[in-house]
């Protein structure tokens, strides 16, 4: 099977949505043979994606822990090692989005999605390396967003659009440390994505005005973009570290 994980252990971080992206993600890398561990602060939803996993496979794990806490990161990829030996795909996926201007938003508001966004990030790849880099074998797949590429509107605040421009940056320069180890670090750059993360569904006529603009002319399913991290994820991709996929319907065009 193309882009086949058996025998691969993967985690998972911000998988507690049942319409989120993490959770489209974990189920999509257990199908392709992965054990594995999702986390997220909302212990109740990861037991409801963690029942839909066990019906593709018995091998998961749930870890409720915080990305901003560095202790908590420690000690939830140590169990995942204590229980399958190893880890071999992170997807930092954990997330959060405020739509507010810089004139609306405070101090507090700007360090709470850059501690989580890209903070997130770097803690939990810090974790993670000296696992990878035992095994000298890693897939590090970052969520960084369009909003890096093209500013915020109704992609979210510009806090916002730098924690995702800083993943893409920051993405770049740990592949730089690692892939000699054979470790690979790349990103995906999410478009719209019809998902909870903006704080509710919207309506079809505002789906419409949201993505008239968008050359497809809807958002992308959960599903998409965890196709792409299954192509990153896999054996296939060993040869592609320091980039990132984008998932947008041509909302962005590099």
């Amino acid at each position: 099977m193309l882009f086949a994980l058996n025998g691969k252990v993967a985690v998972v971080t911000g998988a507690g949505s049942l319409r989120g992206i993490g959770r489209s993600i974990a189920i999509a890398l257990a199908t392709q043979g992965a054990k594995v561990a999702i986390c997220d602060i909302n212990e109740e939803g990861l037991f409801k994606v963690a029942e839909e996993i066990k019906q593709r496979t018995s091998e998961v794990m749930i870890v409720t822990m915080s990305v901003t806490d560095g202790t908590s990161i420690r000690e939830g990829f140590a169990s995942v090692v204590d229980k399958w030996g190893k880890i071999d795909i992170l997807v930092n996926n954990a997330g959060i989005t405020q739509p507010v201007t810089v004139a609306e938003m405070s101090e507090t508001d700007f360090e709470r999605i850059l501690d989580v966004n890209l903070k997130g990030t770097y803690l939990c790849c810090k974790a993670v390396a000296p696992y990878m880099l035992e095994k000298k074998y890693g897939r590090i797949i970052n969520m960084s967003s369009v909003s890096a590429k093209r500013g915020g509107g109704v992609f979210g605040g510009a806090h916002y659009s730098a924690a995702k421009a800083g993943i893409l940056g920051f993405s770049k320069a740990f592949a730089r440390e690692v892939s000699p180890h054979g470790i690979t670090v790349n990103s995906i750059a999410p478009g719209l994505v019809a998902t909870d993360i903006r704080g509710g569904l919207e309506s079809e006529e505002e789906q419409k005005r949201m993505t008239r603009d968008i050359p497809c002319r809807r958002m992308a399913l959960p599903e998409e973009v965890a196709a792409a991290v299954c192509f990153l994820a896999s054996d296939e991709a060993g040869y592609i570290t320091g980039e990132e996929i984008d998932v947008n319907g041509g909302s962005h065009m590099d």
